[in-house]
């Protein structure tokens, strides 16, 4: 019965002795809660975690900044996307280098996705030569005020070539540059210096046609011999008769077909048939069929004939001579 009324005659008898010391003129301390219970009746407060604020965890690296309407969400330490960017650049840079120089020019093995560094410098004009016939779709540049970018042209026909022209207004610059064609497209790193600048630039193309070999003989298409290989190739064939628009540019065979190559406004013009010398002496219809702007026949001939016309027939001939240089002895 004591217990239960401790509590509330403590505090009575706390307030009257502070009345009695008040009336003697005496100042006395009220004691400390802790003081006017017993410990075990004083609640403890329960520990606050100290808190960081958010802006401290994202500068620290702890979360990424959210979206307005995304939670916060933890970031992986090792995702560091700006470094693989950066690494890529580097793997994919082709760098000049000595051996790849031609007189003025540096010749570099085109690859597709590969960036070419060229270096440039003020009142200077740096050539970027295509590929002979490559005809320029688009060119954009990273900086177009500080570099001067224009384009023109050489040679005709077969041999027209396309010519992208950059010069830069100050040294210490740096930007890139595409270049789009009907066959590629080019990444190039441009850097302006004080005083050294590449002339010019080309490329070779290691995958592309196989090599001409003879007088009068262009690139052969990688569309039309794919998977073949140089030396298969039998150039042994002579070209005779009319000399119609359409005149045949030569004809080979790898062991197997026969490819006649026409001049390439063929498209434009009517294709003569094709005509196989048979045993007998007399012609006869042979299968093949046009793949750009050849013949692919679908057998070895010694002696074909491309004939077009009604009263005035044009006929030109084809004719196996023997093994051709470059190709099988």
């Amino acid at each position: 019965m004591t217990r239960s009324r401790l509590p509330i005659v403590l505090p009575a008898l706390v307030l009257l002795a502070a009345c009695s010391a008040r009336e003697k003129g005496e100042v006395a301390a009220l004691p400390a809660p802790a003081a006017m219970f017993p410990a075990r009746l004083v609640p403890e407060a329960p520990a606050t975690p100290a808190l960081q604020p958010v802006g401290e965890r994202i500068a620290a690296g702890r979360f990424a900044r959210p979206a307005p309407d995304q939670a916060i969400v933890p970031q992986r330490p090792d995702v560091q996307p700006l470094a693989s960017v950066a690494a890529a650049n580097r793997a994919a840079a082709r760098e000049p280098s000595g051996e790849g120089y031609v007189n003025a020019v540096q010749v570099y093995p085109w690859s597709d996705g590969a960036l070419y560094r060229l270096h440039a410098a003020p009142e200077r004009v740096s050539e970027i030569a295509l590929e002979p016939g490559e005809s320029l779709v688009s060119v954009a540049a990273g900086d177009t005020v500080r570099w001067v970018i224009g384009d023109t042209m050489s040679g005709a026909g077969a041999a027209r070539r396309t010519h992208v022209l950059v010069k830069p207004v100050a040294p210490g610059l740096t930007t890139n540059l595409l270049i789009a064609t009907d066959r590629r497209v080019y990444h190039l790193l441009l850097e302006s210096t004080a005083d050294a600048t590449m002339a010019s630039v080309s490329w070779s193309y290691p995958d592309d046609a196989l090599l001409a070999l003879g007088p009068r003989e262009g690139a052969v298409s990688r569309e039309v011999v794919a998977g073949v290989s140089l030396e298969t190739l039998d150039f042994g064939y002579a070209i005779e008769g009319d000399d119609p628009p359409w005149r045949p540019v030569r004809a080979f065979d790898d062991g197997s077909q026969v490819f006649i190559e026409f001049p390439p406004d063929l498209a434009h013009g009517e294709a003569p048939p094709l005509f196989v010398s048979a045993a007998d002496g007399g012609v006869e219809l042979v299968n093949y069929r046009l793949r750009g702007r050849y013949y692919v026949v679908d057998r070895l001939f010694e002696a074909a004939e491309l004939r077009l016309g009604e009263k005035r027939q044009q006929v030109v001939r084809i004719v196996r001579t023997g093994r051709g240089r470059g190709g099988r002895r």
